[in-house]
């Protein structure tokens, strides 16, 4: 089983360096990195050239079109997907590997804490996967800690939305691979830690947004297509 690993990355230069040594540091490496450069203005992909990864482009803005980019650029079976601010465990890919092995699904994702935050623990985050994947109907894939196989993203390559504005990527993808049949794991030991800049920045307006984003989502779904 090969892996291909995608990261969406737009000014990362902060962050890049940390995630792609993780990554060269796994105990089972990935067979290709492939890093997506989304207009990047700032050092990033001057930082990205000095590691054995390939870097492609994507001229539209936006992390869907710098997903799908990286997406439809993998070779191998098993399409990975991290973010630039997330530093991988050194089982992360042998344990996505794993469960392709021993479960029969389309796609593999976990929970994940704060790097900033004082605790590990993932209750919360093990709670958010549990109560969205309720909400919308399926079990959800977070986007710093997933992998799908390339089957099932050439099934839904035509079907997912593009509005980042009206849908969350990951979430969305989810509700596609379900529609197709495909089948989502979630596995609690498969942990990441991810940066919480985003809450950060600017609390309220992030939870605001998102639960808006979510719930425009969750009926714009409904109501076009019935689970």
């Amino acid at each position: 089983m090969k892996i291909s690993l995608v990261i969406p990355v737009f000014n990362e230069e902060k962050r890049i360096a940390d995630l792609i040594k993780s990554l060269l540091s796994q105990s089972e490496k990935a067979d290709e990195i492939i890093i997506v450069n989304n207009n990047s203005t700032d050092k990033t992909v001057e930082i990205v050239k000095r590691f054995p990864v390939r870097i492609v482009n994507e001229p539209k803005q936006g992390i869907s079109h710098a997903r799908n980019k990286g997406f439809d650029e993998a070779q191998y079976e098993i399409i990975a997907r991290t973010d630039a601010d997330t530093i991988l465990p050194a089982n992360w890919i042998a344990k996505i590997k794993n469960n392709f092995l021993h479960h029969k699904v389309e796609g593999v994702s976990g929970p994940f804490y704060y790097a900033e935050a004082p605790s590990k623990n993932t209750f919360y985050s093990w709670l958010y996967l549990k109560i969205v994947g309720a909400l919308v109907g399926a079990p959800i894939l977070f986007g710093p800690n997933m992998a799908i196989t390339k089957s099932i993203w050439e099934k839904v390559r035509k079907d997912v939305c593009m509005d980042d504005k009206r849908v969350h990527e990951d979430i969305d993808i989810s509700i596609h691979i379900a529609r197709k049949g495909g089948k989502i794991f979630i596995d609690k030991s498969l942990v990441v830690p991810t940066s919480a800049r985003r809450l950060y920045k600017a609390p309220w307006s992030f939870f605001i947004e998102y639960l808006i984003r979510l719930l425009r989502m969750t009926l714009d779904h409904r109501l076009l297509h019935k689970y």
